[in-house]
């Protein structure tokens, strides 16, 4: 029998929730933190993003997500570092920009880990639990959803209003 790679952890189109691959626990102090953030705050799933989770479904987004982590994420210097991530178009960017998991400095800044050294598996686990967790909650409160950018457009001229002055 062969021995399975290091990579068997990571998840792949179908293998997202094996039971061998489980997300780890995003403390809830990052939750928090997060929350503290009048522009970590400002980001809402659309009704176009809550339409595309309800058709393709939590799991399949995640395995999406997954995807980005490791292409767009992960290596050490990450091509268009600091703007590898739309700001619309799918629920995953959204959740990118509203967890600090949208660049390598934001997921420095905000989680901790190193720039210029790439993702191990388990950084990478723990920033597709972190994005799972944010959609589960906006699933949960429909109410906040946004017409597209709405939100995010608002502050955005605010602060630049502010700087002005």
């Amino acid at each position: 029998m062969a021995n399975k790679s290091d990579n068997s952890s990571i998840p792949t189109q179908g293998n997202l929730f094996l039971p061998e691959f489980d997300l780890p626990v995003v403390p809830a102090d990052v939750w928090d933190k997060l929350a503290r953030s009048e522009f970590r705050r400002q980001f809402h799933l659309t009704k176009v993003d809550r339409a595309y989770l309800q058709e393709k479904s939590l799991p399949i987004v995640l395995e999406h997500a997954a995807d980005f982590i490791a292409k767009r994420l992960a290596p050490s210097h990450p091509v268009k570092d600091g703007r590898q991530t739309p700001w619309k178009g799918h629920p995953v960017f959204t959740a990118q920009h509203a967890t600090g998991t949208c660049c390598r400095s934001c997921v420095e800044k905000w989680h901790h880990f190193v720039k210029g050294v790439p993702l191990t598996q388990q950084q990478q686990a723990y920033i597709l639990a972190v994005i799972a967790g944010w959609l589960e909650r906006e699933e949960q409160h429909p109410e906040q959803a946004e017409d597209e950018g709405q939100d995010i457009q608002r502050y955005f001229a605010q602060r630049k209003q502010k700087t002005r002055k």
